[in-house]
Formats: C-alpha cells, sequence, structure tokens
C-alpha cells in the first residue's frame, strides 16, 4: 500500500475552527514534513443560522454534521473538532481517535468593568447560548438575565465592547487560542460553573478502518485528555446529553485515578443535581456510565423528562 502524501482536513470556516485545524496540520507535518495538508473549509447551518437560538435549531450537530458528510464522501479524509460540540453519538462508519492535548477547561466571565460574579449588578444582561451556563449562572443568581449569544468568538467579544450586553460568558480555551484573554477576563472555578463535556479538547475524527490516516494522526493523541474526554462522553451518553439539556461534566486525572463530576440541572436553576465519581484510570467510561446512573438515580431522570416534555 503507498504511503499517503496528502490530507484533507474539514474544518469550519470560523477564526478559532481554523486556528485549531491549522494547529492539526502544523503537528502533523511536524511528524512528517513531507507531508502535504489541505483545509477543506465549510460554512456549516450552525454557523449560517445566526437569528436563532441554538436549541430551536437543532443543537450543536448543526456545527458538525456537513464535516461528517465530507469524510463519508471522502472529500476529506479527517476533521477537527471542538469537542464540546460533538454529540454523544457518531454516524456509524467514523470515529474520534484523536484528542489533542486539553487546554483550559474553564469559562471565562467578561464584563464592561471586569467584575467577578458575585460583584455584578443586579438584572446584569449576560450573554450565553448555553443552557448549561445559563442554568448554572441562574442558581448561583438567578437576579442575572442571560440572554442569546451566537457568533463567533471575536464577534461576540466586540457585542460586548459594543454595550449589547453587560456581560458575557466563554470558554477560556478559545480565549486563549485566539489570544483573547486579558487582566479583565474572570476565570469560574468548576465549583461555580462546571465545564461542558470535552471543553478545552480538540478532537480529529476520521473513518473507522482507514488504516492509513489513523495511522498518520496516532501520535497525536494525548492519553490523559483521551481517557477524561471519554469519562465525560460516557456519562453523557447515560444521561441521553444534547445541547437541550444543561449538562456539564468534567474529569482530571491525579496518578492512577479519574475523578469526573457530572451535573444536570433546569434550566432556571432551580433544580441541580450533581455528584463525583472516581476510580481508576483504565476503568475511565465505567466511571462515566456509573456517574450518569447516580445522577439519574438522584433526580436527574425528573429533569430531563420535565425538560422533554417542554
Amino acid at each position: 500500500m503507498a504511503t499517503r502524501t496528502r490530507v484533507r482536513i474539514a474544518t469550519r470556516a470560523s477564526q478559532l475552527a481554523l486556528w485549531q485545524s491549522n494547529h492539526v496540520a502544523e503537528r502533523l507535518t511536524a511528524l512528517d514534513p513531507s507531508l502535504e495538508t489541505e483545509l477543506v473549509p465549510i460554512t456549516t447551518a450552525g454557523d449560517r443560522m445566526l437569528d436563532a437560538p441554538l436549541q430551536a435549531l437543532g443543537g450543536k450537530v448543526l456545527f458538525i454534521k456537513e464535516l461528517e458528510v465530507a469524510l463519508v464522501e471522502r472529500r476529506a479524509d479527517i476533521a477537527v473538532h471542538s469537542m464540546k460540540d460533538v454529540p454523544a453519538e457518531l454516524p456509524d462508519g467514523l470515529h474520534l481517535p484523536v484528542m489533542l492535548d486539553r487546554e483550559d477547561p474553564r469559562d471565562v466571565l467578561l464584563s464592561a468593568e471586569d467584575c467577578a460574579l458575585d460583584e455584578l449588578p443586579r438584572r446584569c444582561r449576560i450573554g450565553t447560548s448555553s443552557l448549561r451556563r445559563k442554568s448554572q449562572l441562574l442558581a448561583q443568581r438567578n437576579d442575572l438575565e442571560p440572554h442569546d449569544l451566537r457568533g463567533n468568538v471575536p464577534t461576540r467579544v466586540r457585542k460586548l465592547e459594543a454595550g449589547d450586553f453587560d456581560a458575557i460568558i466563554l470558554a477560556a480555551a478559545g480565549l486563549v487560542r485566539l489570544r483573547l484573554l486579558h487582566d479583565g477576563c474572570v476565570f469560574l472555578e468548576s465549583d461555580v460553573m462546571l465545564p461542558a463535556v470535552g471543553q478545552g479538547a480538540i478532537g480529529i475524527e476520521c473513518r473507522a478502518g482507514d488504516t492509513q490516516v489513523e495511522a498518520m494522526i496516532d501520535e497525536l493523541n494525548d492519553v490523559p485528555t483521551s481517557l477524561c474526554v471519554s469519562a465525560e462522553r460516557a456519562m453523557n451518553a447515560t444521561l441521553g446529553g444534547n445541547c437541550h439539556v444543561p449538562v456539564a461534566g468534567y474529569a482530571h486525572i491525579e496518578g492512577e485515578n479519574l475523578t469526573l463530576t457530572g451535573l444536570v440541572a433546569s434550566v432556571d436553576g432551580q433544580h441541580v443535581v450533581r455528584d463525583t465519581a472516581t476510580g481508576l484510570c483504565e476503568d475511565a467510561e465505567r466511571i462515566g456510565v456509573a456517574l450518569g446512573e447516580t445522577l439519574l438515580a438522584a433526580g436527574a431522570d425528573r429533569i430531563l423528562r420535565s425538560l422533554a416534555e417542554n
């Protein structure tokens, strides 16, 4: 079998997505300088339809579906994703064998006055399109007013600067990668704002069984990140989590043990179910499934049913 000399990378056309895909391309050519890389930018449905809440349009699957079609139709060899955008279920014939080393998974609060969360004035207008963030904000302070905020990272920052919002919440990873992090950014620790499943991690998706591509990207895999994201996604799959549900999950490793914290909340923040599970790293997926079942038994099932009915 001839050695592959070129790889086509399906990517969203946003500034952050292009940064991530170029980063993957640079990592690949550092491993093999003879390899040619080609970005295949795709403007997804999620990028085109910015006038409605993301949940009403079908959730974050709109950001990756067309990239996956490009893989299936062999117009691309790999697709690069922000893992927080990737649904728990993948299409048949595709898989995610590689996770790059994770950037800071926390959320960041940006405000006109560089305030901490507890310093924001009452009825403060906070921009975020995430139900996960809205529910946790309201659980902390029900006097705040979350409002939908769509667009790429620089666009969201400009909306804050233009006065459209008093504050916004963004993922730290995107701000770091685009060099938009500054001294006024306030990091929200996980006990205040538990991150999204996979937040801060970049995943590489490809066709299952494409051994040449799998061998080419294998060295980019960061095992600790892969284990943590596997645990988080297993929990999310057990909960049936998607963008219509305020679900959060974050795992970290200490020595041989992996600790996973998960959360399910009602949209208004009035009902929050949260728990933590710990076990050996090699049992990452089992830890995720077990924690998902624990959360369901503790009341997450009622929250999820209520959301489904509404």
